[in-house]
Protein backbone atom coordinates (compact mmCIF):
# COMPACT_ATOMS: atom_id res chain seq x y z
CA UNK A 1 0.00 0.00 0.00
CA UNK A 2 1.41 3.45 -1.06
CA UNK A 3 0.38 6.55 1.03
CA UNK A 4 0.54 10.12 -0.37
CA UNK A 5 1.24 13.34 2.08
CA UNK A 6 0.91 15.72 -0.29
CA UNK A 7 1.11 20.13 0.18
CA UNK A 8 3.34 19.74 3.31
CA UNK A 9 6.63 21.55 4.37
CA UNK A 10 8.99 18.34 4.62
CA UNK A 11 11.12 18.95 7.46
CA UNK A 12 14.38 15.68 7.53
CA UNK A 13 16.75 16.73 10.38
CA UNK A 14 18.51 14.08 9.82
CA UNK A 15 19.69 15.10 6.00
CA UNK A 16 18.73 18.58 6.70
CA UNK A 17 15.95 18.67 3.88
CA UNK A 18 13.59 21.70 4.58
CA UNK A 19 11.25 22.41 1.80
CA UNK A 20 7.79 22.27 0.31
CA UNK A 21 7.16 18.78 -1.30
CA UNK A 22 5.59 15.67 -0.91
CA UNK A 23 6.06 12.67 1.13
CA UNK A 24 5.69 9.14 -0.56
CA UNK A 25 5.11 6.08 1.91
CA UNK A 26 5.36 2.29 0.82
CA UNK A 27 4.45 -0.69 2.97
CA UNK A 28 5.38 0.56 6.28
CA UNK A 29 8.42 2.45 4.48
CA UNK A 30 9.95 6.15 3.14
CA UNK A 31 9.47 5.52 -0.33
CA UNK A 32 10.96 8.96 -0.93
CA UNK A 33 10.55 12.85 -0.73
CA UNK A 34 9.62 14.23 -4.02
CA UNK A 35 8.64 17.71 -5.30
CA UNK A 36 5.19 19.28 -4.60
CA UNK A 37 2.70 18.12 -7.33
CA UNK A 38 5.70 15.67 -9.17
CA UNK A 39 3.89 12.78 -9.42
CA UNK A 40 -0.20 12.19 -9.02
CA UNK A 41 -1.65 9.28 -6.83
CA UNK A 42 -2.73 5.82 -8.34
CA UNK A 43 -5.85 4.42 -7.31
CA UNK A 44 -5.87 2.83 -3.88
CA UNK A 45 -3.10 5.07 -2.74
CA UNK A 46 -3.88 6.80 0.33
CA UNK A 47 -3.96 10.69 0.63
CA UNK A 48 -3.40 12.78 2.99
CA UNK A 49 -3.60 16.71 2.54
CA UNK A 50 -1.12 18.82 4.81
CA UNK A 51 -1.47 21.66 3.28
CA UNK A 52 -0.08 24.38 5.51
CA UNK A 53 1.37 21.75 8.03
CA UNK A 54 4.54 20.25 8.82
CA UNK A 55 5.71 16.97 7.99
CA UNK A 56 8.86 15.26 10.00
CA UNK A 57 10.18 11.98 11.57
CA UNK A 58 8.15 11.20 14.50
CA UNK A 59 9.75 12.16 17.40
CA UNK A 60 11.67 9.71 19.48
CA UNK A 61 11.45 10.77 23.75
CA UNK A 62 14.77 8.70 25.29
CA UNK A 63 13.43 9.31 28.92
CA UNK A 64 9.89 7.82 29.39
CA UNK A 65 8.27 6.29 32.37
CA UNK A 66 5.13 3.85 31.44
CA UNK A 67 4.76 3.09 35.04
CA UNK A 68 3.86 -0.51 34.04
CA UNK A 69 4.43 -3.07 35.75
CA UNK A 70 3.31 -2.40 39.04
CA UNK A 71 2.09 1.28 38.87
CA UNK A 72 -0.34 0.68 36.29
CA UNK A 73 -2.74 2.97 38.23
CA UNK A 74 -0.47 5.78 37.18
CA UNK A 75 -0.35 4.57 33.51
CA UNK A 76 0.42 1.75 31.03
CA UNK A 77 2.52 0.81 28.04
CA UNK A 78 -1.45 0.95 26.14
CA UNK A 79 -2.36 4.72 28.03
CA UNK A 80 1.27 6.19 27.94
CA UNK A 81 2.16 4.88 23.97
CA UNK A 82 -1.63 6.34 23.49
CA UNK A 83 -0.37 9.85 24.96
CA UNK A 84 3.13 9.44 23.13
CA UNK A 85 1.27 9.11 19.55
CA UNK A 86 -1.17 12.08 20.70
CA UNK A 87 2.57 14.44 21.07
CA UNK A 88 3.59 13.19 17.66
CA UNK A 89 6.17 10.68 19.48
CA UNK A 90 6.28 7.41 17.59
CA UNK A 91 9.23 5.99 19.79
CA UNK A 92 10.01 5.63 23.11
CA UNK A 93 12.59 4.37 25.41
CA UNK A 94 11.36 3.34 28.83
CA UNK A 95 12.45 3.76 32.39
CA UNK A 96 13.30 0.65 34.28
CA UNK A 97 12.19 2.23 37.84
CA UNK A 98 9.12 -0.13 37.38
CA UNK A 99 7.92 -2.79 40.47
CA UNK A 100 9.31 -5.00 39.66
CA UNK A 101 12.52 -2.93 38.03
CA UNK A 102 13.12 -4.11 34.73
CA UNK A 103 16.46 -5.37 35.90
CA UNK A 104 16.23 -9.36 34.23
CA UNK A 105 15.30 -10.95 31.19
CA UNK A 106 11.26 -12.09 32.08
CA UNK A 107 10.38 -8.55 32.61
CA UNK A 108 11.86 -7.09 29.75
CA UNK A 109 10.42 -9.86 27.88
CA UNK A 110 6.78 -8.65 29.47
CA UNK A 111 7.46 -4.95 28.83
CA UNK A 112 8.21 -5.50 24.90
CA UNK A 113 5.34 -7.90 24.26
CA UNK A 114 2.69 -5.80 25.88
CA UNK A 115 4.12 -3.01 23.84
CA UNK A 116 3.76 -5.33 20.78
CA UNK A 117 -0.36 -6.62 21.81
CA UNK A 118 -1.39 -3.00 23.56
CA UNK A 119 1.15 -0.48 22.31
CA UNK A 120 0.86 1.69 19.24
CA UNK A 121 4.33 3.10 18.86
CA UNK A 122 7.50 1.61 18.99
CA UNK A 123 8.95 1.00 22.99
CA UNK A 124 12.63 0.65 23.73
CA UNK A 125 12.96 -0.33 27.47
CA UNK A 126 16.19 0.76 29.23
CA UNK A 127 17.19 -1.93 31.84
CA UNK A 128 18.55 -1.34 35.29
CA UNK A 129 22.50 -1.00 35.54
CA UNK A 130 22.34 -3.01 38.97
CA UNK A 131 19.53 -5.84 40.05
CA UNK A 132 16.57 -4.41 41.87
CA UNK A 133 18.44 -0.56 41.41
CA UNK A 134 19.90 -1.47 44.44
CA UNK A 135 23.35 -0.04 43.30
CA UNK A 136 24.93 -3.34 44.97
CA UNK A 137 25.50 -5.76 42.49
CA UNK A 138 25.95 -5.50 37.84
CA UNK A 139 22.61 -6.58 36.08
CA UNK A 140 23.16 -9.45 33.90
CA UNK A 141 23.57 -6.54 31.04
CA UNK A 142 24.67 -9.02 27.88
CA UNK A 143 21.67 -11.05 28.10
CA UNK A 144 19.57 -7.86 28.82
CA UNK A 145 20.97 -6.32 25.83
CA UNK A 146 20.35 -9.62 23.41
CA UNK A 147 16.64 -9.30 24.62
CA UNK A 148 16.36 -5.65 23.01
CA UNK A 149 17.54 -3.31 25.63
CA UNK A 150 18.99 -0.53 24.06
CA UNK A 151 20.82 1.22 27.28
CA UNK A 152 21.00 0.75 31.18
CA UNK A 153 20.08 2.93 33.94
CA UNK A 154 19.08 2.92 37.81
CA UNK A 155 17.01 5.90 37.15
CA UNK A 156 15.55 7.52 40.34
CA UNK A 157 18.60 6.23 41.85
CA UNK A 158 22.30 7.04 41.18
CA UNK A 159 24.97 4.34 41.55
CA UNK A 160 26.93 5.63 43.89
CA UNK A 161 30.13 3.66 44.27
CA UNK A 162 32.23 5.35 41.60
CA UNK A 163 34.01 1.81 41.59
CA UNK A 164 30.70 0.36 40.52
CA UNK A 165 29.98 2.80 37.91
CA UNK A 166 33.30 2.63 36.55
CA UNK A 167 32.87 -1.19 36.27
CA UNK A 168 29.67 -0.39 34.42
CA UNK A 169 30.72 1.75 32.12
CA UNK A 170 33.87 -1.48 31.47
CA UNK A 171 31.23 -3.71 30.94
CA UNK A 172 28.58 -1.67 28.75
CA UNK A 173 31.44 -0.27 26.91
CA UNK A 174 32.77 -3.88 25.98
CA UNK A 175 28.76 -4.48 24.79
CA UNK A 176 28.41 -0.72 23.15
CA UNK A 177 25.52 -0.36 25.32
CA UNK A 178 24.76 3.04 26.71
CA UNK A 179 24.72 4.01 30.60
CA UNK A 180 22.18 6.83 31.96
CA UNK A 181 22.96 7.58 35.14
CA UNK A 182 20.79 9.00 37.54
CA UNK A 183 22.80 12.62 38.26
CA UNK A 184 22.64 13.17 42.01
CA UNK A 185 24.64 13.07 44.78
CA UNK A 186 21.99 12.26 47.58
CA UNK A 187 24.14 13.38 50.54
CA UNK A 188 23.68 16.92 49.05
CA UNK A 189 20.77 17.02 47.51
CA UNK A 190 18.60 15.49 51.00
CA UNK A 191 15.36 15.93 51.22
CA UNK A 192 15.23 18.80 48.80
CA UNK A 193 12.85 19.73 46.82
CA UNK A 194 12.90 23.16 45.45
CA UNK A 195 16.33 24.89 43.76
CA UNK A 196 18.43 26.43 46.48
CA UNK A 197 18.24 30.06 45.76
CA UNK A 198 16.54 33.09 47.08
CA UNK A 199 12.81 31.55 46.13
CA UNK A 200 13.24 28.46 48.07
CA UNK A 201 14.14 30.39 50.99
CA UNK A 202 11.71 33.14 50.51
CA UNK A 203 8.89 30.16 50.87
CA UNK A 204 10.53 27.94 53.22
CA UNK A 205 11.09 24.99 50.65
CA UNK A 206 14.11 23.18 51.04
CA UNK A 207 16.80 23.56 48.83
CA UNK A 208 19.10 21.40 45.95
CA UNK A 209 22.06 22.81 45.99
CA UNK A 210 23.39 22.90 42.28
CA UNK A 211 26.29 21.05 43.57
CA UNK A 212 24.20 18.03 44.43
CA UNK A 213 23.78 17.94 40.88
CA UNK A 214 26.91 18.84 39.77
CA UNK A 215 29.38 16.61 41.62
CA UNK A 216 27.85 13.50 40.53
CA UNK A 217 28.16 14.42 36.22
CA UNK A 218 31.28 15.78 37.06
CA UNK A 219 32.61 12.27 38.59
CA UNK A 220 30.82 10.00 35.76
CA UNK A 221 32.41 12.45 33.08
CA UNK A 222 36.06 11.55 34.49
CA UNK A 223 35.17 7.97 34.92
CA UNK A 224 34.03 8.25 30.83
CA UNK A 225 36.81 9.70 30.11
CA UNK A 226 38.85 7.15 31.50
CA UNK A 227 37.34 4.35 30.17
CA UNK A 228 36.62 5.84 26.85
CA UNK A 229 33.24 4.57 27.01
CA UNK A 230 29.19 6.21 26.49
CA UNK A 231 27.68 8.03 28.78
CA UNK A 232 24.64 9.66 28.48
CA UNK A 233 23.48 12.74 31.17
CA UNK A 234 19.84 12.82 31.59
CA UNK A 235 17.55 16.03 33.15
CA UNK A 236 20.30 18.73 32.70
CA UNK A 237 19.30 21.39 35.23
CA UNK A 238 21.99 23.71 35.72
CA UNK A 239 24.59 25.95 34.12
CA UNK A 240 27.36 24.16 35.82
CA UNK A 241 26.15 20.88 34.32
CA UNK A 242 25.97 22.38 30.85
CA UNK A 243 29.61 23.98 31.13
CA UNK A 244 31.35 20.74 32.49
CA UNK A 245 29.72 18.95 29.50
CA UNK A 246 30.54 21.52 26.72
CA UNK A 247 34.49 20.42 28.00
CA UNK A 248 34.47 16.92 28.38
CA UNK A 249 33.28 16.96 24.79
CA UNK A 250 36.29 19.12 24.07
CA UNK A 251 38.52 16.69 25.12
CA UNK A 252 36.57 13.86 23.40
CA UNK A 253 34.76 12.15 26.01
CA UNK A 254 32.37 9.81 24.81
CA UNK A 255 28.96 11.44 26.54
CA UNK A 256 25.66 13.30 25.35
CA UNK A 257 23.22 14.83 27.14
CA UNK A 258 19.13 15.65 27.48
CA UNK A 259 17.05 18.80 29.15
CA UNK A 260 13.35 18.52 29.08
CA UNK A 261 11.21 20.97 27.65
CA UNK A 262 9.62 21.98 32.05
CA UNK A 263 13.03 23.24 32.02
CA UNK A 264 12.79 25.46 28.77
CA UNK A 265 9.46 26.62 30.21
CA UNK A 266 9.39 26.93 33.62
CA UNK A 267 12.31 28.95 36.29
CA UNK A 268 12.26 28.80 40.13
CA UNK A 269 9.81 31.47 40.08
CA UNK A 270 6.79 29.35 39.09
CA UNK A 271 7.07 27.82 42.97
CA UNK A 272 5.54 30.91 44.17
CA UNK A 273 2.31 29.28 43.88
CA UNK A 274 3.47 26.09 45.97
CA UNK A 275 1.32 24.02 42.64
CA UNK A 276 3.05 21.09 43.50
CA UNK A 277 2.91 20.09 39.30
CA UNK A 278 5.64 21.73 39.38
CA UNK A 279 7.56 19.65 41.56
CA UNK A 280 10.13 17.97 39.88
CA UNK A 281 13.40 15.97 40.17
CA UNK A 282 16.00 17.82 39.48
CA UNK A 283 14.03 20.66 40.31
CA UNK A 284 13.28 23.71 37.86
CA UNK A 285 16.14 25.92 37.52
CA UNK A 286 16.61 29.61 37.80
CA UNK A 287 16.69 32.34 34.90
CA UNK A 288 20.57 32.17 34.28
CA UNK A 289 20.88 28.28 34.34
CA UNK A 290 17.61 28.02 31.78
CA UNK A 291 19.50 30.37 29.68
CA UNK A 292 22.53 28.60 29.91
CA UNK A 293 20.25 25.43 29.08
CA UNK A 294 18.69 27.17 25.72
CA UNK A 295 23.23 27.96 25.02
CA UNK A 296 23.80 24.64 25.18
CA UNK A 297 21.27 23.06 23.12
CA UNK A 298 22.16 25.91 20.27
CA UNK A 299 25.54 25.20 20.20
CA UNK A 300 25.33 21.39 20.75
CA UNK A 301 26.02 20.89 23.77
CA UNK A 302 23.33 19.69 24.83
CA UNK A 303 22.27 16.75 22.28
CA UNK A 304 18.79 16.27 22.69
CA UNK A 305 15.31 17.14 24.60
CA UNK A 306 13.49 14.51 26.30
CA UNK A 307 10.39 14.60 28.44
CA UNK A 308 11.02 12.69 31.41
CA UNK A 309 7.19 11.80 31.37
CA UNK A 310 6.43 11.14 34.61
CA UNK A 311 2.19 10.31 35.81
CA UNK A 312 1.30 10.37 39.09
CA UNK A 313 -1.88 10.18 40.30
CA UNK A 314 -4.22 13.27 41.59
CA UNK A 315 -3.62 11.76 45.47
CA UNK A 316 0.12 11.71 44.94
CA UNK A 317 0.14 15.19 43.68
CA UNK A 318 -2.93 16.63 45.82
CA UNK A 319 -0.65 17.34 49.06
CA UNK A 320 1.86 19.62 50.64
CA UNK A 321 4.88 20.83 47.93
CA UNK A 322 7.50 18.24 49.89
CA UNK A 323 5.49 15.14 49.86
CA UNK A 324 4.41 15.61 46.79
CA UNK A 325 5.26 12.96 44.17
CA UNK A 326 7.93 14.57 41.68
CA UNK A 327 6.85 14.56 37.86
CA UNK A 328 5.35 15.74 35.21
CA UNK A 329 3.10 14.23 32.53
CA UNK A 330 4.89 15.71 29.50
CA UNK A 331 4.23 13.28 26.11
CA UNK A 332 1.48 15.28 25.20
CA UNK A 333 3.05 19.34 25.84
CA UNK A 334 6.57 18.53 24.95
CA UNK A 335 6.36 19.52 20.92
CA UNK A 336 3.98 22.82 21.52
CA UNK A 337 6.45 23.52 24.53
CA UNK A 338 9.59 23.91 22.68
CA UNK A 339 7.92 25.27 19.16
CA UNK A 340 6.46 28.00 22.08
CA UNK A 341 9.74 28.59 23.58
CA UNK A 342 12.71 28.05 21.43
CA UNK A 343 11.32 28.63 17.83
CA UNK A 344 8.64 30.86 17.74
CA UNK A 345 10.87 33.08 19.99
CA UNK A 346 14.13 32.81 17.44
CA UNK A 347 16.11 31.02 19.45
CA UNK A 348 16.49 28.08 17.52
CA UNK A 349 15.13 27.28 14.10
CA UNK A 350 12.75 24.38 13.39
CA UNK A 351 15.13 22.05 11.88
CA UNK A 352 17.04 22.34 14.60
CA UNK A 353 14.50 22.01 17.41
CA UNK A 354 13.28 18.65 15.21
CA UNK A 355 16.96 17.51 14.99
CA UNK A 356 16.98 17.45 18.72
CA UNK A 357 13.70 15.68 18.79
CA UNK A 358 14.23 13.20 16.56
CA UNK A 359 17.28 12.52 14.41
CA UNK A 360 19.52 12.85 17.91
CA UNK A 361 17.89 10.72 20.68
CA UNK A 362 17.59 7.97 17.56
CA UNK A 363 21.49 8.16 17.43
CA UNK A 364 22.17 8.34 20.87
CA UNK A 365 19.92 4.87 21.26
CA UNK A 366 21.20 3.62 18.01
CA UNK A 367 18.02 2.89 16.45
CA UNK A 368 16.94 2.81 13.27
CA UNK A 369 14.59 5.94 13.63
CA UNK A 370 14.38 9.76 13.61
CA UNK A 371 15.14 10.12 9.61
CA UNK A 372 12.64 10.58 6.50
CA UNK A 373 15.43 8.63 4.34
CA UNK A 374 14.63 6.25 1.79
CA UNK A 375 13.59 3.28 3.07
CA UNK A 376 13.61 4.04 6.93
CA UNK A 377 10.12 3.07 8.72
CA UNK A 378 7.38 5.44 8.15
CA UNK A 379 7.42 6.79 12.02
CA UNK A 380 6.05 10.23 11.10
CA UNK A 381 4.48 13.78 12.56
CA UNK A 382 2.19 16.04 10.90
CA UNK A 383 1.57 19.19 12.55
CA UNK A 384 0.78 22.96 12.24
CA UNK A 385 3.81 24.82 13.79
CA UNK A 386 1.61 28.28 14.10
CA UNK A 387 -1.65 26.76 15.26
CA UNK A 388 -2.45 28.57 18.71
CA UNK A 389 -4.18 26.19 21.55
CA UNK A 390 -4.82 25.84 24.71
CA UNK A 391 -3.37 22.80 26.58
CA UNK A 392 -6.48 21.05 28.63
CA UNK A 393 -5.07 18.80 30.78
CA UNK A 394 -8.30 17.01 31.15
CA UNK A 395 -8.21 16.31 27.75
CA UNK A 396 -4.92 14.02 28.03
CA UNK A 397 -4.79 10.40 26.43
CA UNK A 398 -2.34 9.75 29.60
CA UNK A 399 -4.07 8.21 32.40
CA UNK A 400 -2.84 10.98 34.49
CA UNK A 401 -3.01 14.52 33.81
CA UNK A 402 0.03 15.89 36.11
CA UNK A 403 0.91 19.60 34.45
CA UNK A 404 1.74 22.99 35.15
CA UNK A 405 1.19 23.79 31.54
CA UNK A 406 -2.88 23.29 31.86
CA UNK A 407 -4.51 26.49 30.49
CA UNK A 408 -1.25 27.56 28.78
CA UNK A 409 -1.75 29.28 25.17
CA UNK A 410 0.99 27.34 23.16
CA UNK A 411 1.85 27.23 19.85
CA UNK A 412 1.83 23.84 17.62
CA UNK A 413 -0.69 21.12 17.14
CA UNK A 414 -0.13 17.58 16.21
CA UNK A 415 -2.80 17.03 13.10
CA UNK A 416 -2.08 13.19 12.67
CA UNK A 417 1.25 10.39 13.63
CA UNK A 418 1.98 7.41 11.72
CA UNK A 419 4.08 4.40 12.86
CA UNK A 420 5.03 2.23 10.20
CA UNK A 421 2.96 3.68 7.40
CA UNK A 422 -0.12 3.73 9.71
CA UNK A 423 -2.25 6.29 11.43
CA UNK A 424 -2.26 5.92 15.38
CA UNK A 425 -3.69 9.44 16.34
CA UNK A 426 -5.42 12.04 14.19
CA UNK A 427 -6.95 15.40 15.49
CA UNK A 428 -10.69 15.20 14.61
CA UNK A 429 -10.56 18.01 12.65
CA UNK A 430 -7.74 16.72 10.79
CA UNK A 431 -9.36 13.78 9.89
CA UNK A 432 -11.36 14.28 6.76
CA UNK A 433 -7.38 15.41 4.96
CA UNK A 434 -6.96 11.20 5.01
CA UNK A 435 -8.87 9.50 2.32
CA UNK A 436 -8.29 6.51 -0.56
CA UNK A 437 -8.07 7.98 -4.22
Amino acid sequence: MRTLIKNARVIDPASGHDAPGDLWLEDGKVLEITPAGARAAQKNDAVIDAAGAVVAPGLVDLHVHLREPGEEYKETIASGTRAAAAGGVTSVACMPNTHPPIDNLATVEMVLSKAKQQGVVNVYPIACITKGRKGEELAEMGELQAAGVKAVSDDGEPVASPMLMRSALQYAGMLDLLVINHAEEKSLTGNGVAHAGFMAAKLGLSGVPRSGLEIMIARDLLLAEETGCRLHIPHVSTAGAVRMIREAKARGVKVTAETAPHYLALTDECLATYDTNVRVNPPVPEASDQAALIAGLQDGTLDAIATDHAPHSRREKEMEFALAAPGISGLETSLSLVLTTLVATGKMSLLEALRRMTANPAAILKIPKGTLAPGADADVVIFNPEAERVIQAKEFVSQSNNTPFDQWQVKGRVLATLVAGQVVFFDPAFEGKIRKV
